[in-house]
C-alpha cells in the first residue's frame, strides 16, 4: 500500500488518463473559483482521487496550475490548427484565429480561458516554470500568425509588411482586449474586441473586411467545438 493510491503500479495509459482527469478538474475549478480559492482537496474530490495522489503527480498547487494551462493550451492549439486547415484563404484563417481568441462561442468552455489566463499571467510574473509555459505559448501563436501572413503574401492576399512585427502587434492587441473582456470592461465586449482586432488586421495587411460575422453568426457558432 502507498499514500500515492497505487500510482506506482499504474499502467502508463491509465496513469496518463488519471493525470488528464486531474488537469481537467483543475481547469474547471480554477475557472469557477479562481486560482486563489482552488485547493488540492477540491481537485482531488472533483477528479475522484485522493489529495495525496494529486500531490504525487503535481507536487504543488503552482505546478498544478502550470500543467493545467499547458494541457489546455496544447489541446486548444491542436484543435485550432485543424480548424485553420479547413479554411481556403489566409485571410479566413487569420479571421478564425482572432475569433478563437475573442468570441466566447468559439471556446469549448465558454468564458473559461479568459479567467484562466488572468490567473496564469499573475503566476507567470513570479514563477519561472509558469513563465516558460507562457513564453512557449506566445511564441507558438506568433509563429502561427507570421506563417499565415507569409502565406497570404505569397498568394497575393496581403500587403508587404514585416510578418514578425505584425505577429507581435496582433498578439499584444489580442492579449490586451482579452484582459478587458475578462475584467468585464463595459466599453469592450467580445464582439467589439473581435471587430477591433479584424479592423487592425485588415488595415495592416491591406485587404477589405466587413464587420458582421461576430454579431450575425455568433449564435450559429455556439455549438462548434474546438
Amino acid at each position: 500500500m502507498t499514500n500515492r493510491a497505487g500510482a506506482d503500479t499504474e499502467a502508463p495509459a491509465a496513469a496518463d488518463q488519471r493525470r488528464a482527469q486531474m488537469l481537467d478538474a483543475a481547469l474547471e475549478i480554477i475557472s469557477e473559483r479562481g486560482y486563489a480559492d482552488t485547493r488540492i482537496a477540491d481537485v482531488a474530490e472533483r477528479s475522484g482521487v485522493s489529495p495525496a495522489l494529486v500531490i504525487y503527480y503535481f507536487k504543488t498547487k503552482d505546478q498544478l496550475l502550470t500543467e493545467a494551462i499547458r494541457h489546455y493550451e496544447d489541446a486548444w492549439y491542436e484543435v485550432g490548427q485543424r480548424r485553420l486547415a479547413e479554411l481556403p484563404t489566409a485571410a479566413a484563417r487569420l479571421e478564425e484565429v482572432v475569433a478563437m481568441f475573442c468570441l466566447a462561442e468559439s471556446d469549448p468552455e465558454p468564458d473559461s480561458s479568459w479567467q484562466l489566463w488572468l490567473d496564469f499571467w499573475a503566476q507567470a510574473a513570479r514563477n519561472a516554470e509558469a513563465a516558460a509555459v507562457r513564453r512557449k505559448s506566445d511564441e507558438m501563436w506568433r509563429a502561427t500568425i507570421a506563417d499565415l501572413v507569409q502565406a497570404g503574401q505569397d498568394a497575393g492576399e496581403f500587403a508587404a509588411v514585416d510578418k514578425e512585427k505584425f505577429a507581435i502587434g496582433l498578439s499584444a492587441l489580442l492579449d490586451g482586449l482579452t484582459i478587458q473582456i475578462a475584467l468585464e470592461d463595459p466599453a469592450i465586449d467580445s464582439v467589439s474586441a473581435f471587430e477591433l482586432s479584424m479592423q487592425f488586421v485588415a488595415h495592416q495587411l491591406g485587404f477589405e473586411w466587413t464587420p458582421g460575422r461576430g454579431r450575425d453568426t455568433v449564435a450559429g457558432r455556439a455549438g462548434r467545438d474546438r
